[in-house]
């Protein structure tokens, strides 16, 4: 990034953490007149002078209609003067379709990826940062020179995790495929890893069928790279109390919580405490 100002802007989903950036960095704020018809069709309109200015665009896929902002927005930055342009995407959706299994599967990620490679580059050229992507192969999924940066949020979750289980506690996972960076974690931290093992009953359901340490007379602190309806999450938590862990909390770097999950987790009874960083907002 060269010397030129650094102009931020924003979904209106995204406006939280537009302001918390601005405030932490010493960036301007870019203004955006925002207006929805009745029959759905969004309107935009950029407010703030920005040629010949390095652009930042902070906002998430969190449903089509916010990817679509994402891109409409970044288009017309760009066609109206900006010098570079960066798209900050704290949560990036349809990672969990980063690859077909079944024949005839749509590869929703690697579809968005196409999409924002196809906005028009600045002079200085166009780049992604992603955050705590559920497949680091996503990052790969963008075209057309569009430079990606894929940021991880160890640090603040090393953090939480001291935070809840102390000095002395088992950093665990939901299931085995996060266990490789569960151990990560855990190696950081210097404290042990347990991970659980699933056998899926039906397309709906799935049953703990092990785990892999001794949790016994411990806390337990799950991670997971997100929280959506929290049912693995409860299936990992039951499954360590029964274990003999004395509590358990959780931490997640994208807290999703639709159709009242985050309450469901509460009434539950399972967990102490759980922790999510603002990249959703319904964090």
């Amino acid at each position: 990034m060269n010397d030129r100002p650094i102009l931020v802007f924003a979904t209106e989903s995204y406006a939280y953490l537009q302001r918390a950036i601005c405030a932490a960095g010493g960036f301007a704020c870019g203004s955006i007149q925002g207006e929805t018809f009745p029959d759905g069709e969004r309107y935009h309109r950029i407010e703030s002078d920005i040629a010949g200015l390095n652009v930042a665009l902070v906002g998430g896929t969190i449903n089509d209609a916010d990817t679509l902002d994402i891109f409409d927005l970044a288009c017309g930055l760009v066609s109206y003067g900006a010098h570079s342009l960066t798209l900050m995407i704290p949560y990036f959706g349809y990672s969990t379709m980063e690859r077909a299994v079944l024949p005839g599967e749509i590869v929703t990620a690697k579809n968005r990826a196409r999409l924002f490679s196809g906005i028009p580059p600045a002079p200085a050229g166009n780049r992604v940062i992603l955050l705590d992507l559920h497949s680091e192969g996503i990052a790969h999924y963008f075209e057309n020179g569009v430079a990606t940066e894929h940021v991880y949020a160890k640090p603040v979750i090393v953090r939480a995790a001291r935070r809840l289980g102390g000095e002395d506690f088992v950093l665990a996972c939901t299931d085995a495929g996060r266990a490789k960076w569960v151990e990560s974690l855990a190696n950081d931290l210097g404290v042990d890893a347990s991970f659980v093992f699933k056998r899926r009953l039906d397309a709906e359901h799935t049953e703990v069928a092990g785990i892999s340490a001794d949790v016994r007379g411990r806390s337990v602190v799950i991670y997971d790279d997100m929280i959506r309806t929290g049912s693995s999450l409860e299936s990992a938590a039951r499954a360590y109390l029964a274990a003999g862990a004395t509590r358990v909390a959780a931490i997640a770097t994208h807290g999703l919580f639709p159709d009242g999950a985050l309450e469901h987790l509460k009434q539950s009874g399972l967990f102490t405490q759980i922790i999510c960083t603002d990249s959703h907002p319904r964090a």
